[in-house]
């Protein structure tokens, strides 16, 4: 029976990696296709891990996973589990979306979601993100804290979404210093750009030789090496998606928050009382769905007054007095050339 809808945010046959066994329960039975890149990146795949382990712990009702290792194992996935009455059933990252189209389609009655990306069928939930909104907050903090007016950007796979985040980290820092200089590189063009910390390294390193002292990357694990390789040469990283900072204390300077956490657990928590909504929700700093992460592993390195701008900022852009550019609808960037 398919549920009501109201208004909640916040090459080898396939084996299902299960968090414990299937639920017993009748009410919800969640499963979830990761991106490329792997369950525990430490970045976008491990917060929706995150977020459905909160549900896990705080319901008892068990949850289903799966972790592909190329694109065809994704539409399989989703396939195996809406046969075996899974749902909902979470689709992690944009490179989903024409496989979880035909799949929704096939399956009509059975709920699904998607991460980044939109579909417009009645079973669908889509959440998009502003990450140019919370890029353009730790931009902000990466030109406060810059002693050479020179920082980084390293983006993983060389799409939309991504320069999103570049070109409003970009803006913020010409709001702090209009004369910085910001680098920008991307690491490939496939899939293999989210896990290639070898190469985010590399491009992190040449960022610094070029006079860059602050780099944030967009990259999913390929963002490992960035940060190690900031942290190797004394300089300050910013992570992305989860709270990063304590991968290299001292050397993260924060991290923005992508909060696909909250989104998991709450789909999730729809889903169990009968709420599930299809649909678009996007998710800002207003929302709560962006934002940058402060605690022991960096306090020392954000002054007050660095503190203060950025709320400022915040306050700002929520209310409208603010606009930062979104690549996504524009694709453009006044701030930097890509």
């Amino acid at each position: 029976m398919k549920k009501t809808i109201t208004a909640l945010l916040g090459a080898t046959a396939l084996t299902f990696a299960a968090f414990g066994p299937a639920a017993a329960q009748d009410e919800v039975r969640p499963a979830i296709i990761y991106d490329l890149g792997g369950k525990f990146d430490r970045s976008f795949n491990e917060g929706v891990f995150n977020g459905a382990t909160r549900f896990q712990e705080e319901t008892g009702i068990d949850f289903r996973e799966f972790e592909p290792q190329n694109d065809a194992q994704r539409e399989q996935a989703m396939r195996r589990f809406a046969e075996q009455g899974f749902e909902p059933i979470l689709a992690v990252g944009f490179s989903q979306q024409s496989a979880l189209e035909r799949v929704a389609a096939e399956f009509p009655e059975t709920d699904f979601a998607i991460i980044d990306s939109v579909i417009d069928l009645p079973n669908v939930a889509s959440y998009v993100f502003k990450e140019h909104e919370g890029s353009y907050l730790v931009g902000m903090l990466a030109a406060l804290a810059s002693e050479t007016d020179t920082v980084g950007f390293v983006g993983g796979m060389d799409i939309p979404l991504i320069r999103k985040f570049a070109c409003g980290y970009a803006q913020g820092v010409k709001a702090v210093s209009p004369d910085a200089e910001v680098i920008v590189n991307m690491t490939g063009t496939t899939g293999a750009a989210w896990n290639d910390p070898v190469r985010g390294g590399e491009l992190t390193r040449s960022q610094i030789e070029q006079g860059a002292d602050v780099i944030y990357h967009a990259a999913g694990g390929t963002g490992v090496g960035v940060l190690r390789a900031a942290a190797d040469a004394g300089k300050l990283g910013i992570g992305v998606d989860s709270n990063q900072n304590m991968m290299h204390p001292g050397s993260v300077l924060t991290s923005m928050l992508k909060r696909v956490d909250n989104a998991t657990y709450q789909l999730f928590t729809a889903s169990r009382a009968g709420e599930f909504e299809a649909g678009v929700q996007v998710l800002g700093l207003a929302e709560g769905g962006v934002g940058w992460a402060l605690d022991e592993n960096n306090e020392s390195l954000i002054t007050q007054e660095m503190r203060d701008a950025v709320a400022e900022a915040e306050a700002a852009i929520i209310a409208g007095d603010v606009m930062v550019h979104d690549y996504m609808t524009d694709s453009s960037c006044p701030a930097v050339s890509m």
